[in-house]
């Protein structure tokens, strides 16, 4: 089966409000979807990417630049092929973008892989287990929110077949920020998971201080506390200064990156993003370096692919989504086959590759080249 020819989407939806956390707004709601089809007739269905302002680049550097390199190879070169693609980050460029890029080819390529033998994406991963518990991403500041409004939204996400929330935090001080996490913890109750994500908002001093206000509030980990310039060696200080387990890794772009904050001695959970950091290719190797090191896999957002990672392995954890329905209507609405939700856990989609299947009209009204 030979890599024939490629279609690449940027899709944009204005979003109805901005969702920001502690250093970034939110106002469209962005991904890439990719099809890519072989010499068989087997066609690809995956969809890649949040927040990307740059979609039509990624478009280019996909259909330009990448899958000539890589057409007419076998499909089951998979290797091979992410070798020759990842070759272009030694030149001049922007290599986040390009990582982004390669991560739409190379899931791509898995779907494909899936298909073609019949199995899950899950399954040529490992198989370990075939449901997940999903949390939700929330707790954004908004002009006008109240501590009750907090409690409600924890309400809503409990409504939503939610087993816990990431909670937005390090954009106010720590003790404001303490008080939030406060209130989202009253109103769910202690058997909802509740993590916590400065998104690299504090110094490790107020990442510190912030921790010690809410340890006793059961607080499963607390996500990118530190500035991104020193990051590794702030949160290893934060690690060493709090009972509260620490995850980073969504901000890297490739495995070298994960082992950067392993060896740190930095992190309990990494969660690197495989549509940030190159594809399935590489999330495997960051995901063998954690298991090797004791430390546990989560994923940045995506569901509709960190379901199959995840669940592929020992030591992945929760798959994350955003259940308000104004912030990600791709989940809500575009992604057609979604698998059930129910008292907190995600069944795995069960069918073949990822198992993705999109609205036309919607790729159709939305799409931006």
């Amino acid at each position: 089966m030979k890599l024939e020819s490629i279609e690449a989407i940027a899709i944009e939806i204005p979003l109805k409000k901005n969702f920001g956390g502690a250093t970034y707004s939110v106002l469209k709601r962005c991904t890439i979807i990719t099809r890519l089809r072989t010499s068989d007739g087997v066609t690809s269905e995956v969809y890649n990417g949040d927040n990307r302002e740059h979609g039509a680049e990624i478009v280019r550097l996909i259909t330009e630049e990448l899958f000539p390199r890589v057409k007419g190879m076998s499909l089951f070169e998979s290797e091979r092929i992410w070798e020759k693609m990842f070759a272009l980050s030694h030149t001049s460029r922007d290599r986040k973008l390009l990582l982004e890029a390669i991560a739409c080819v190379d899931c791509a390529i898995y779907d494909l892989i899936g298909k073609a033998l019949g199995k899950s994406v899950r399954e040529l991963l490992g198989g370990y287990r075939d449901r997940l518990q999903i949390i939700s991403i929330g707790g954004y500041y908004m002009e006008g929110k109240t501590l009750k409004d907090i409690g409600r939204e924890m309400e809503l996400y409990r409504a939503a077949g939610m087993a816990g929330c990431k909670f937005k935090v390090g954009g106010r001080s720590p003790e404001e920020d303490a008080a939030r996490v406060e209130a989202a913890r009253r109103a769910s109750g202690d058997d909802f998971v509740l993590m916590v994500d400065a998104n690299r908002g504090w110094s490790a001093q107020d990442a510190i201080d912030f921790s010690r206000r809410v340890e006793h509030l059961n607080i499963r980990w607390f996500e990118e506390p530190c500035h991104w310039y020193d990051d590794a060696s702030m949160m290893a200080r934060v690690r060493q200064s709090t009972r509260i387990p620490i995850a980073a890794g969504q901000s890297e772009i490739t495995s070298h990156a994960v082992r950067r904050l392993v060896d740190a001695g930095a992190v309990d959970f990494v969660n690197y993003d495989v549509s940030e950091g190159g594809g399935v290719t590489d999330w495997r190797r960051a995901a063998a370096l954690c298991a090797t090191a004791g430390v546990e896999m989560a994923h940045h957002e995506e569901a509709q692919i960190a379901q199959h990672l995840l669940s592929g392995v020992a030591h992945g954890t929760y798959a994350e989504c955003f259940a308000d329905p104004d912030r990600d209507p791709v989940w809500q609405t575009m992604w057609v086959n979604r698998p059930t939700i129910a008292s907190g856990w995600m069944q795995v989609s069960p069918g073949p590759g990822f198992d993705i299947a999109l609205d036309p009209q919607m790729v159709k009204r939305y799409r931006v080249n």
